[in-house]
């Protein structure tokens, strides 16, 4: 008699169009595009590459990525795994919630809300998938998923087995983990462990802060500290919206710039002579480390690249926040690109600052 079939819900396509698939929507097809909707079909499709020894990209939400035009010409595995189940709760050890990696992010950020568990709420309206959420340190508003990730759980690729790695093993850092910058780990699912509380937690970005009429450092309800964030995000084009361009974006292109305080003293020194002993200085803000922190926004504002910059486009910057590459309609990956490295390279030239992409880029690069 022959085994009983395990039913599946994968999906596989060849020459599969991907830039509807990003936020930024452009690029090529994919050589074959498979959909997992599991843990396990997630697994046995990077397994199946992997022996194969065929190219792999593994798709989330594709908010962070920039696929250049020609595709790409292995396998894209598209994650659509869903769950979110509190494991425990309790108010000395707080809720354990494990979310799976293909759970869209802000969906988990509106069940937070409303089940009282407090550490996420300033990452409202944050585009992506919940398993991209660790490999960049996604934060915002000052708050970081790694103050409240107790572990992730991957598909190690190397080893061929599945791992659960500690918030003190994954290296969280500003932007980065153990996971980014590798193709090692394919991420399965998250552990998060959130406070137990009607108020979120202490409010720790300024604007945020005046638009709630509080003090930083206080606390409000959850659902009042979503909608604050969320209505900061629609001004600066950062919520997904079909019918603005201002988000058809990666969000934030660049990451804001640490410097060591020499470094910092040469930029202030180059912002002097460029806009005058007193015209506006660079903003710092003071690492643990003893680095300085400074702002991306401010460095390509004052380089000349304004709100719009490079209108209509295809390719230009946010009419409503610098930080953002958009797409106008019908742009392509190099134009993109080519929008990218300008600014990159003006800032460069103006302020002796390199910015550094956070997007992932796919067959090109800056």
């Amino acid at each position: 008699m022959s085994p009983t079939a395990v039913p599946t819900s994968r999906t596989e396509e060849f020459d599969a169009p991907l830039a509807e698939l990003t936020t930024m929507r452009v690029g090529g097809p994919a050589a074959r595009l498979v959909t997992v909707t599991t843990t396990d079909e997630l697994v046995d499709a990077v397994r199946e590459v992997d022996d194969a020894d065929e190219p792999l990209l593994v798709l989330s939400g594709g908010s962070n990525l920039v696929i250049g035009d020609e595709g790409f010409p292995g396998t894209v595995v598209r994650i659509a795994t869903s769950g979110i189940a509190q494991e425990s709760a309790d108010h000395c050890g707080g809720a354990m919630v494990r979310v799976a990696a293909g759970e869209v992010w802000d969906d988990v950020v509106a069940r937070a809300v409303v089940e009282g568990w407090a550490g996420i709420e300033a990452l409202s309206g944050i585009p992506g998938l919940a398993g991209a959420t660790p490999v960049q340190n996604v934060g915002a508003y000052g708050q970081d998923v790694s103050q409240t990730i107790a572990s992730v759980r991957v598909w190690d690729r190397q080893e061929q087995s599945v791992r659960t790695i500690a918030n003190a093993d994954c290296a969280f850092t500003y932007r980065h983990s153990l996971f980014k910058g590798t193709d090692r780990y394919v991420v399965l699912d998250v552990l998060f462990q959130f406070e137990i509380a009607d108020l979120c937690r202490p409010i720790a970005y300024a604007d945020l802060a005046r638009q709630l009429g509080v003090e930083q450092g206080d606390r409000v309800p959850l659902a009042d500290a979503r909608e604050a964030v969320l209505a900061q995000r629609r001004r600066r084009g950062m919520v997904l919206d079909e019918s603005d361009h201002d988000t058809w974006s990666c969000g934030s292109f660049f990451t804001n710039p640490i410097l060591s305080p020499e470094h910092f003293a040469d930029l202030a020194h180059a912002a002097a002579n460029r806009l005058g002993p007193d015209g506006p200085v660079p903003p710092q803000f003071p690492e643990p480390d003893g680095r300085i922190k400074t702002s991306a926004a401010w460095l390509i504002d004052k380089a000349g690249f304004v709100k719009g910059h490079g209108m209509p486009g295809p390719a230009a910057l946010s009419t409503k926040h610098t930080l953002a590459v958009t797409n106008r309609g019908g742009a392509s990956a190099a134009q993109v690109a080519d929008l990218a490295r300008e600014v990159r390279d003006g800032v460069a030239q103006a302020f002796g600052v390199t910015l550094v992409n956070e997007p992932v880029f796919v067959g090109h690069s800056l």
